[in-house]
């Protein structure tokens, strides 16, 4: 006594596996969805008895299949796409269960409507994937939510099923928010209605342009990861053949473990549609710090890298101030000879302590005070000494002093973060602003370094100088 439960695939009599086909072929009775008799029926001797019932009536189904199988008969139960993907093969195994059967269940693979899906639109799910149904019939919504966020936040390339009905309406819009919410807007969106069947239609968009009311029942929605992209109208999501494992003959090693740095965190960030001048400092400071906090505290002023970068290589920042020598010492040498830059820190300035006794200052700030007489246009960098930015602020807020740029990230607990406040305040001069109390002399280099070699970030190569 043996039920074969039997995946058909989409409908298309080509997509029906060789052994789908032997096994209803050889059946006795085949039990299933009245609909689904018309991809199968011609496949059948006439000698076949077919059971069909409408929706909603899977335990009938079951019930019966054992109830004729019990009797002696050769028994094939019918799923679309994949017996064991939202299908029958769960069902009939439980009722096995439940009914102590001695009857034995084979379960038949078929195309899944996913997989259908997949292959018209191209290569979607080339890489790690989920599938998730939005129907609540029999699973509570919070743990579909639950499980919706969960793939958005791993960044799984996702195929929806059971995304629309007439009575559930919403949960799409909900899902298509969340997904927002982690990947780009550019995201590829595939939508492919009645897969292999006469009337299929197959489309491409974007997240962002994606309308939920667009889509019903007979639809499978496939949701692209960070990766994926579209080639005219096909999907692809990379597999990574063409991944930069192999470093050019012009990249030292050094530079491609930065490389392959880069690229990693590039994958774990929370967003992924950040511009390219922000992204590209961001890079570094979680690079240099190992923090994604970088993430949440970064801030930079609209094309600030890019703009400054443009500043240094017109020539027009000749020189970068630092408030201590630490900070000074991060900064790429290669880079600065390229561009033709100095940097300057007047902290060890025998000057400076004089200064600083004379106005009873820090030392940090009169190294400030003095380099602002020098040279006022610099490009100021602060890893460690908030009274160094708050002596710059108040300087430019009066005329002594026009910088071309900072780097406001000192560290600690004493006018850290009133020191930053106040640098926000100088609208016209373009600013990279570490948040809070976090900062450092390594932050501050490396944002410098961000700044230096802003031309390698659209072909994410940094290190060029290590």
């Amino acid at each position: 006594m043996i039920i074969t439960v039997v995946g058909i695939g989409s409908g298309d009599a080509a997509d029906l596996t060789p052994a789908a086909r032997e096994r209803l072929v050889a059946a006795d009775v085949v039990v299933g969805y009245k609909l689904y008799f018309r991809f199968i029926r011609s496949l059948l001797p006439a000698t076949t008895e077919c059971v069909d019932t409408g929706m909603k009536r899977e335990r009938e189904r079951a019930a019966e299949a054992f109830a004729r199988a019990e009797a002696g008969q050769r028994v094939c139960v019918v799923s679309s796409g994949d017996a064991g993907i939202y299908g029958m093969a769960s069902l009939i195994l439980e009722m096995r269960r439940e009914r102590k059967s001695s009857v034995q269940v084979e379960v038949v693979p078929g195309i899944s409507a996913f997989q259908k899906a997949a292959a018209l639109l191209g290569a979607p799910m080339s890489h790690d994937f989920c599938v998730i149904s939005l129907s609540d019939l029999m699973t509570p919504w919070q743990l579909i939510e639950r499980r919706i966020r969960a793939a958005a936040e791993a960044d799984f390339v996702t195929a929806i099923y059971n995304p629309r009905s007439d009575g559930r309406y919403w949960q799409l819009h909900r899902l298509r928010e969340i997904f927002l919410s982690h990947r780009s807007p550019n995201t590829p969106v595939g939508i492919v209605r009645q897969a292999g069947r006469d009337d299929q239609s197959v489309r491409t968009t974007t997240l962002a342009a994606f309308d939920p009311d667009e889509v019903d029942m007979l639809t499978v929605v496939v949701v692209g990861n960070s990766q994926s992209y579209l080639h005219g109208q096909t999907f692809i999501t990379p597999r990574g053949y063409y991944r930069e494992t192999d470093a050019p003959a012009d990249v030292r090693p050094g530079q491609a473990i930065m490389m392959e740095s880069f690229r990693t965190i590039r994958g774990e960030l929370a967003r992924a549609d950040y511009p390219l001048d922000h992204l590209w400092a961001l890079l570094h400071a979680v690079h240099t710090t190992a923090d994604f906090d970088m993430e949440r505290l970064l801030l930079t002023d609209p094309d600030a890298v890019a703009t400054l970068h443009a500043r240094c290589a017109r020539g027009e920042i000749k020189v970068i101030v630092t408030d201590v020598t630490m900070a000074a010492s991060g900064i790429r040498k290669g880079a600065l000879a390229r561009l033709g830059i100095e940097v300057r820190c007047y902290l060890t300035d025998p000057r400076t302590a004089d200064l600083a006794t004379k106005h009873g200052i820090t030392r940090t700030a009169a190294a400030i005070r003095l380099a602002v007489e020098e040279c006022p246009d610099a490009l100021f960098a602060f890893g460690n000494a908030p009274t160094a930015l708050i002596e710059l602020c108040d300087l430019a807020r009066r005329g002594k002093a026009r910088p071309s740029g900072i780097v406001a990230a000192p560290v600690g607990f004493v006018n850290v973060c009133e020191s930053k406040h106040r640098a926000k305040t100088l609208r016209s001069v373009p600013k990279i602003i570490v948040e809070g109390r976090k900062g450092g002399s390594n932050l501050a280099a490396t944002l410098v370094n961000a700044i230096l070699t802003f031309d390698d970030a659209a072909a994410l190569r940094p290190g060029r100088d290590v």
